[in-house]
C-alpha cells in the first residue's frame, strides 16, 4: 500500500487489531478515518456501522488520538459494560505500549447509580425527615449486605456503582443511594472525601476518555446542569435512541402524592402554615385530576391550570420558609430531602402551569396501586440539541440504524442538523455563520444479506386489526415456526399479543419449547433461548432492540404488523400533529420514522455473523401493499425479498435440517 494513504490512525488502529488477534475490516478503517476527520475538523458526522463492522473500535481509536477530551455516550447500559469491562480494557493492552496515546479513561453515571456513604452510615430520611436505620423484615439482610459491600468498596477504593454491586432490588438498592435532590454535596456532607460520586469525577477530570449514557450528557449539554467535565468532542453510539433518550430525561411527572409527601416531610422544617397550605393544595391538584380524562390536554382544563397555580404558589411559598443555613448551621439531611422535594414539586408544577407551546402535558391512566400522574415533555428536542450541543461541541453520531428510507435526512433532522448543511463530496455547504456543517457515511456491513437472509411479507394476510392477532395470523405463525423447528425470535406489537401468539404455538407444537416476555427476567429467557435451538422466545419492545444471539438459535424472526406508535400515544400524537401544522407530512415525518427505526433493529437481530442464515417474516401486508411500504424496506438490511409462503416454508426446512 503506498505510504500515502497511511495515517496515524490507521496505524493504530493496525496494531490494535492485530494485537487482538483480529483482521482489518475495510468498513471499520474507513470509519475511524472519518471519526478521525472530523475531530479534527470540528465537523458533525453521521456513521452507519453494520453489525459487526467493529464501530467500537472504529471510534474509540481516534478518540485516544484526539489532542482534546472525547465523551462516549452510550443509550443502554449492556452497551456500557461492554465498553467498559471488554473493549476499551482490551484496547489499551493492545496499544500500551504506543508512545504519545493517553489511554486514561473513565466512566460516569447518574448520581443513584453510586452508593452513599452518608446514608449508608446516617440512615434513611423517614417521612417526618428524621433519619433512621432500615427496619427489620425481609429487607434488612439484604440491605446490610449492601452496606457491608460499600463499606469494602470505599476501603478498598472501589468504584461504589451499583453495577458490581451484590444482586438486589431497586427497592433495597434505594437504601443504600441517593438522587441529586437529596445529596448534600461534597462540601457540606461528613464523608465527601470517599464519596464514590466525586472520586469519579476527579478519576473523569484526569481521564482522556469519558464513558457515560445519553441521558446524563442531555442533563450536562442540554439542561445546563455541570456533570461532565470539559470536553471538546462526544461520541454517540446508539445514536438511533438518542432523541427518545433525551426527551425522557427532558420529561417531568407530578402527582397529588408527591405534593402530599413533599408537604409532610416540610411540618419539621416549617415553622408557619406554608407546609400545611401544600397539602391543601395537593388535595386541590388531587380533585382536578379526578375529574379530567386520561390523555394529552389540547387545552388543560380551568381546574386542572388553578390547581396547578395553587400547587405551584404554595411550594413557592413553603421553599421561602425553610430556614436559612448558615456557615454555622449543621447540614441535616432531613431538612435537603425535605427542601429537594418541594423544590421539585414547585420546578414541576411551574412548567406545567405555564402551558408553554414548547411542551406537550398529559395525564397518565395510572392502574394498580399507581395513581393517575401529570406528565409533561418538549414537544421535540432537536433545537435544543442544535443551540446547546451541536453549536458548541463536535458530535459524532453512529448506529448500525441510522439511514432511514435509504437516507440519513430523517434522524439528521430529529437531531437538530438540516439536510441542506450535509457536505457533499464536493464540500459544498449552506451559507450562514450558523450553519453546522455535516457528513453522512454509511460504512456497509460485513454481511451479504442478499444471500444470507430472506425478507418475507405475508401479502396474502389480512391488514392487523385494533382485536389483535386473528386466526390467519396465527395460522401463519405456526406454520412458519413448524418449518423453522423452534429457532424463533417473535417481535410484537402487544404484550397481549405475543402471549396469544405464544399460546398458540404451545398448544399446535407442543415438542417446542415456547417462552413469553414475562414467564422469567429476561437475561433468563435469553439464557434459556441460546441453550436450546428448538425454542422460541416471544415478546414486545426490549427483545426488538437488546437482544444478541448469533448462530442457528435464531433463525426466524417474527414481526406481527408494522410497529407505528399508538393513535393515542400524546408526545408521538402532538409531534405528528405540529409537523403537519408545519405543512409537512407528519406521518411520515414522526409515525413512519418512529416505525422504519424499530423494524430496521428488530430484522438486525437475525443476522449477526458471516454464517449466520435465516427469515425475517413480517406478517403485516401493508409492508408490501401501502404507498410507505417502500421507505419501510429501505430501512431494512438488503436482504433477498419474497412474498411466497411456500418459498419461505421450504427455506426455513432446509435451514432446520443443516
Amino acid at each position: 500500500m503506498p505510504e500515502a494513504t497511511t495515517s496515524p490512525v490507521r496505524d493504530l488502529l493496525a496494531t490494535a487489531v492485530s494485537a487482538l488477534g483480529g483482521q482489518e475490516r475495510a468498513g471499520q478503517v474507513e470509519m475511524a478515518e472519518a471519526v478521525a476527520d472530523a475531530m479534527t475538523d470540528g465537523r458533525h458526522l453521521l456513521v452507519q456501522a453494520g453489525t459487526g463492522t467493529g464501530k467500537s473500535l472504529g471510534y474509540l481509536v481516534p478518540s485516544l488520538l484526539h489532542d482534546k477530551r472525547v465523551v462516549v455516550a452510550t443509550a443502554t447500559l449492556a452497551l456500557q459494560h461492554q465498553l467498559v469491562e471488554r473493549d476499551i480494557p482490551r484496547l489499551v493492552e493492545a496499544i500500551g505500549g504506543v508512545d504519545g496515546v493517553d489511554t486514561s479513561y473513565a466512566v460516569l453515571k447518574g448520581r443513584s447509580n453510586y452508593a452513599c456513604l452518608h446514608r449508608i452510615r446516617e440512615g434513611v430520611p423517614d417521612d417526618q425527615g428524621t433519619l433512621v436505620d432500615v427496619p427489620e423484615g425481609s429487607m434488612a439482610k439484604k440491605v446490610l449486605e449492601l452496606r457491608t459491600w460499600a463499606e469494602k468498596q470505599a476501603q478498598d477504593k472501589g468504584t461504589g456503582e451499583r453495577d458490581a454491586a451484590p444482586r438486589h432490588t431497586d427497592r433495597e438498592w434505594r437504601q443504600v443511594s441517593v438522587g441529586h435532590r437529596d445529596c448534600l454535596g461534597a462540601t457540606k456532607c461528613p464523608f465527601g472525601q470517599e464519596c464514590f460520586v466525586e472520586r469519579a469525577r476527579e478519576q473523569a477530570q484526569r481521564s482522556q476518555l469519558i464513558i457515560t449514557n445519553h441521558s446524563l450528557l442531555a442533563i450536562d449539554a442540554i439542561e445546563g446542569v455541570p456533570m461532565i467535565p470539559d470536553y471538546d468532542t462526544v461520541v454517540i453510539d446508539e445514536a438511533h435512541e438518542l432523541v427518545q433518550r433525551v426527551t425522557q430525561a427532558a420529561t417531568d411527572e407530578l402527582a397529588s402524592n408527591d405534593v402530599d409527601r413533599a408537604s409532610r416531610r416540610s411540618q419539621r422544617w416549617v415553622e408557619g402554615s406554608q407546609a400545611d397550605d401544600l397539602a391543601d393544595a395537593g388535595d386541590a391538584l388531587a380533585d382536578a385530576i379526578s375529574a379530567a380524562s386520561p390523555g394529552r390536554f389540547e387545552v388543560v382544563p380551568d381546574q386542572l391550570k388553578d390547581a396547578l397555580v395553587l400547587v405551584r404558589d404554595a411550594a413557592r411559598a413553603c421553599l421561602s420558609a425553610f430556614p436559612k443555613e448558615t456557615s454555622e448551621s449543621e447540614v441535616d439531611a432531613g431538612r435537603t430531602q425535605a427542601k429537594g422535594l418541594v423544590q421539585e414539586v414547585f420546578v414541576n408544577a411551574e412548567r406545567m402551569a405555564a402551558g408553554s407551546d414548547a411542551d406537550v402535558l398529559w395525564l397518565s391512566e395510572g392502574g394498580d396501586r399507581i395513581p393517575p400522574r401529570l406528565c409533561v415533555a418538549p414537544l421535540q428536542v432537536w433545537g435544543q440539541m442544535r443551540d446547546k450541543l451541536l453549536s458548541d461541541k463536535t458530535v459524532v453520531f453512529t448506529s448500525a440504524t441510522l439511514m432511514l428510507g435509504g437516507d440519513f435526512s430523517s434522524v439528521a433532522t430529529s437531531v437538530g442538523l438540516k439536510p441542506s448543511e450535509r457536505v457533499v463530496e464536493s464540500g459544498a455547504v449552506s451559507s450562514g455563520g450558523d450553519a453546522l456543517p455535516w457528513r453522512g457515511l454509511d460504512v456497509g456491513s460485513p454481511f451479504d444479506y442478499g444471500q444470507q437472509a430472506i425478507l418475507y411479507v405475508a401479502r396474502h394476510l389480512p391488514p392487523p386489526g385494533r382485536d389483535g392477532l386473528v386466526k390467519a395470523q396465527l395460522d401463519e405463525i405456526v406454520d412458519l415456526v413448524d418449518a423453522a423447528d423452534g429457532r424463533t425470535l417473535g417481535l410484537f406489537s402487544s404484550r397481549r399479543a405475543a402471549e396469544a401468539a405464544a399460546e398458540a404455538v404451545r398448544e399446535r407444537l407442543p415438542h417446542l419449547t415456547t417462552l413469553a416476555q414475562g414467564d422469567a427476567q429476561l437475561p433468563e429467557l435469553a439464557k434459556q433461548f441460546v441453550a436450546d435451538p428448538h425454542t422460541c422466545l416471544f415478546g414486545t419492545l426490549s427483545l426488538w432492540q437488546g437482544l444478541d444471539v448469533p448462530g442457528d438459535t435464531c433463525q426466524l424472526v417474527l414481526i406481527d404488523r408494522i410497529p407505528f406508535p399508538r393513535p393515542d400515544d400524546p408526545l408521538m400524537s402532538a409531534r405528528q400533529r405540529a409537523a403537519d401544522k408545519a405543512g409537512g407530512n407528519g406521518f411520515m415525518q414522526v409515525a413512519a420514522t418512529h416505525a422504519a427505526l424499530l423494524m430496521a433493529q428488530g430484522a438486525g437481530r437475525l443476522i449477526r455473523t458471516t454464517t449466520d442464515r435465516g427469515v425475517v417474516a413480517v406478517l403485516d401486508p401493508r409492508l408490501a401493499t401501502a404507498r410507505y411500504g417502500g421507505f419501510l424496506k429501505a430501512s431494512l438490511p438488503p436482504m433477498w425479498t419474497t412474498t411466497d409462503p411456500a418459498v419461505v416454508r421450504k427455506a426455513l426446512t432446509r435451514l432446520a435440517g443443516n
